[in-house]
């Protein structure tokens, strides 16, 4: 029943909102369910890439346009533009990418762009939609705790909602790695919730004074500010 047309990210705020937050689908499992929703609209299911384009191609034009209030992509919109703000030099490099929106605006606006993901579906969804969508960008499978490139590889990098995913200790990996491979600034976004939403498999939550400890332990000149959300701006 979901053509097309109405394909995009606010399609996973609908299922967290009608399904997973009454107690009718575990939050274990929207995932499952999304990818489902996205392949029944498929004109053949097995082969399900048509809806996948239809899928980006209409959350892009609402994260650069007017999304529909309270959905996922009005959420999302302003943290990608402030995302993008944020560059320093050309060359940049996002962690925990997921679907590689917030790389495909930034390859949009002419920088070299590289992003990983840890889940190799995902990367491989990026890897056949970007060039369709008219971006030029490479992907990797990787950990963001450990990322096979060599130091100094980006300009920028970013981790933008993904620490939250990660215990303490693990986010921390993920700073350590990010400095490694920055030049020039490493940026680190997360969301401000009273308590970590499972549906979206958020284990700790943050605020301004936890995101400043993070800064505080990497020993660098540091910024922290509140923008839907924080953000931890780390300059080298």
């Amino acid at each position: 029943m979901i053509g097309t047309d109405r394909l995009s990210n606010d399609l996973a705020g609908w299922l967290d909102r009608t399904l997973v937050q009454p107690g009718i689908l575990p939050a274990e499992q929207l995932e499952e369910a999304f990818v489902a929703c996205v392949a029944s609209a498929a004109k053949d299911p097995e082969q399900p890439d048509d809806a996948w384009l239809a899928f980006y191609r209409n959350t892009l034009d609402a994260l650069a346009g007017d999304p529909e209030p309270g959905g996922t992509n009005a959420e999302m919109a302003p943290v990608h533009a402030h995302a993008r703000s944020l560059v320093l030099g050309g060359q940049v490099l996002e962690l925990g990418c997921c679907f590689g929106f917030l790389s495909l605006q930034l390859a949009r606006d002419g920088h070299r762009v590289t992003a990983t993901d840890l889940t190799g579906g995902t990367v491989d969804l990026l890897t056949r939609m970007a060039p369709q969508l008219g971006a030029d960008l490479e992907t990797h499978v990787a950990d963001a705790r450990a990322v096979a490139l060599p130091d100094d590889s980006a300009d920028t990098v970013f981790a933008v909602h993904l620490v939250e995913h990660l215990s303490e200790a693990e986010g921390d990996e993920v700073v350590a790695e990010m400095l490694r491979l920055a030049r020039r600034r490493v940026v680190v976004a997360v969301p401000f919730e009273d308590e970590p939403n499972p549906a979206w498999g958020h284990v700790r939550v943050f605020d301004e004074r936890v995101l400043h400890r993070i800064g505080e332990r990497t020993g660098r000149r540091f910024s922290v500010s509140e923008h839907h959300g924080g953000w931890l701006v780390i300059d080298l």
